[in-house]
């Protein structure tokens, strides 16, 4: 299975890149299939080689202020916000990894031109939300990928999305889910809409009404062709998928 993914990756690699942008769903290109699994150092640099716009991946605080990346508030069982790093270590990804912290991750997302789409995951209060968002910054600027052409930021928190527009203006900085109108969010300072195709479809004024406002729009996860196509004709500025490969498909 390896061997084919490697060789679609080389397939896609000699394809011209579409004019969207096309961004992998944490950090990973049919990464399961291939035994990389998500929100992992492998899969990351999967992506990276693919050629894509962009990586998404999720970031989480440990009880002893530690970085984790991982989707879910727990890692195999254990929750992420009352252990400590040391207590996650016990378990592993299905690859083999362990739980790579945002230090390691961003060690190697500074291998290419990838941009990172770093989504601050809600924590248990607003307070622990902005110390994560606050602690990324930091880490970020130490390995000196603070720059808006190299990260942007995503929340399903509005507060942490308000906290990046004060202390990070000029940043890509989007707001999940889109259920605020387009005018609220640009009053407040934030960049944009990062919404479902779900959700897409309750709204798809938004798009033009974003538009017209200096707001880009994100939609997330599309894995059907039909539906990529029907985003780039209405020109979403970025596609977030479980399949960057259907990219080829929308050159054709």
């Amino acid at each position: 299975m390896r061997k084919i993914v490697f060789a679609l990756v080389a397939l896609l690699l000699a394809v011209p890149v579409m004019a969207q942008k096309v961004c992998a769903h944490r950090g990973f290109w049919l990464c399961e299939e291939a035994g990389y699994a998500q929100n992992s150092i492998a899969s990351l640099r999967l992506a990276q080689e693919g050629g894509f716009w962009g990586s998404e991946f999720d970031v989480h605080l440990t009880a002893d202020s530690v970085v984790v990346v991982n989707h879910d508030a727990d890692f195999n069982g254990i929750p992420i916000h009352t252990s400590t790093y040391r207590e996650l270590l016990g378990t592993r990804l299905p690859n083999g990894e362990t739980i790579p912290t945002l230090n390691e991750y961003l060690h190697q997302g500074a291998e290419s031109a990838c941009m990172l789409v770093l989504e601050i995951k809600p924590q248990d209060t607003v307070e622990a939300t902005l110390a994560l968002a606050a602690q990324c910054v930091r880490q970020l600027k130490a390995h000196g990928l603070l720059d808006p052409e190299r990260v942007m930021f995503i929340s399903f928190s509005y507060d942490a999305c308000k906290w990046i527009a004060a202390n990070l203006p000029g940043f890509q900085n989007q707001y999940l889910e889109g259920n605020v109108e387009p005018e609220r969010i640009k009053a407040d300072g934030i960049s944009g809409i990062d919404y479902n195709w779900v959700v897409f479809h309750k709204h798809p004024d938004w798009v033009a009404r974003a538009h017209a406002i200096g707001l880009t729009v994100n939609v997330w996860t599309v894995d059907d062709p039909d539906e990529m196509r029907c985003l780039r004709d209405l020109g979403v500025d970025v596609i977030t998928t479980n399949r960057p490969d259907l990219a080829v498909e929308l050159n054709d």
